[in-house]
């Protein structure tokens, strides 16, 4: 089997799907693997060690997308300008394409019938079950572990201020309060690089079980006064609110996010938009100076003002709304997320064929066109069908 990993082309995107490490592994299994020309390099991984991996390097994408059987990717199909064609084009019937896809969210619907209609078999990662079982091939768990680090960094880099406490030859600067608002995999790893730098913390969930989490990472918890039969979802993530008691919620955690010097925000709720936990008018009352990042963005985001995909400063507030920051971290997050492929292909792929079982979980969650047939269920419920 010929898997081909293209160069990203979304903007500013340093990852690629696939490291040396990983070619290697994949040729040893009896793979062919065709790499694009410098499609590492943003990443720190270059075409030589490609090539001692076992790699083919290729010029044009648009042969790796004519050999290949499989495609693997960072980022869903987009437009490639350089060649005046969409990815989705350059693909053809029964390719195996896997990458995140976010099928559900409604600016990629028409990119998500486009390989439907290709008869492009496309699996998403985003997708994979969060069990025991899919632990090793969660590239999810993998993005939100560099979302929490380096958005707290992003942070703090913003802040006039020292993060841990100081003692100087003029007196003792207090350190500063950090509070995170869903403490899911990039949240914990917000409190933990919080506290390593020397703040002290602060965590609301609406979940029991994630609060239990923050208490054991050093965080104060905050009540969010949520009643816990209406907080937890299928497979424990948070539910959709209610719109009163979404209020309640935002007046509970109100005087606690004005005293803070940044809050982290990454509550989400799967394939739905982000609650907005954080409006203009707690934005009014916080301290000058003070940093939100809010990691939800790309599902609205949690604070009404978040700028999509920039910064910006109202009410004397830094405002951080930097998409892809798991892309900032490129080298390590590269070599996560390509291990995670591996896993997942590895479990794909037998005696040479990808074998598609879908009353597995896994397959289930993840599967989002195949035989020319839209699958996957959100995508679904959200384009109405």
């Amino acid at each position: 089997m010929i898997i081909g990993i293209p160069k990203e082309i979304m903007h500013d995107e340093a990852r690629v799907a696939a490291t040396p490490e990983t070619v290697g592994k994949f040729v040893q299994d009896g793979f062919k693997v065709l790499v694009e020309r410098h499609a590492g390099d943003g990443a720190l991984y270059h075409d030589e060690d490609y090539v001692q991996a076992g790699a083919e390097i290729v010029d044009n994408p648009q042969e790796i997308y004519d050999r290949a059987e499989m495609i693997l990717k960072v980022k869903e199909p987009l437009m490639n300008e350089a060649l005046h064609k969409h990815e989705v084009d350059m693909m053809h019937k029964d390719q195996v394409l896997i990458t995140f896809i976010h099928p559900a969210s409604p600016v990629n619907h028409e990119m998500v019938k486009a390989l439907s209609a290709k008869g492009v078999t496309a699996i998403t990662l985003d997708g994979i079950p969060r069990i025991s079982r899919a632990q090793n091939m969660d590239a999810l768990t993998s993005m939100s572990t560099c979302a929490g680090y380096k958005g707290i960094l992003m942070a703090a880099n913003m802040l006039t201020t020292f993060v841990p406490q100081m003692f100087t030859a003029v007196g003792q600067i207090k350190p500063a309060k950090v509070m995170v608002i869903g403490v899911g995999v990039a949240g914990l790893q917000a409190l933990a690089t919080a506290k390593r730098l020397g703040a002290i913390t602060y965590a609301a969930d609406i979940r029991p079980m994630a609060s239990e989490n923050a208490m054991s990472l050093g965080a104060k918890v905050v009540d969010t006064t949520v009643p816990p039969e209406l907080a937890i979802a299928e497979g424990g993530y948070a539910n959709r609110l209610p719109a009163d008691v979404l209020v309640q919620e935002q007046e509970a955690l109100k005087a606690t996010i004005q005293e803070m010097d940044i809050v982290f925000c990454s509550a989400l709720i799967p394939g739905k938009i982000a609650p907005v936990i954080i409006t203009e008018e707690m934005v009014k009352g916080m301290k000058k100076g003070s940093v939100i990042v809010d990691i939800s963005i790309d599902q609205g985001g949690n604070c009404e003002l978040t700028p999509k995909g920039g910064i910006e400063t109202k009410y004397g507030v830094t405002l951080m709304g930097v998409k892809n920051i798991p892309g900032l971290l490129p080298t390590s997050s590269t070599w996560m997320f390509s291990n995670n492929l591996y896993n997942l292909v590895r479990y794909l792929v037998k005696d040479g064929k990808v074998v598609l079982d879908r009353s597995d979980e896994i397959i289930q969650k993840s599967l989002v066109c195949i035989d020319g047939q839209l699958v996957h269920q959100g995508a679904r419920e959200a384009m109405g069908l």
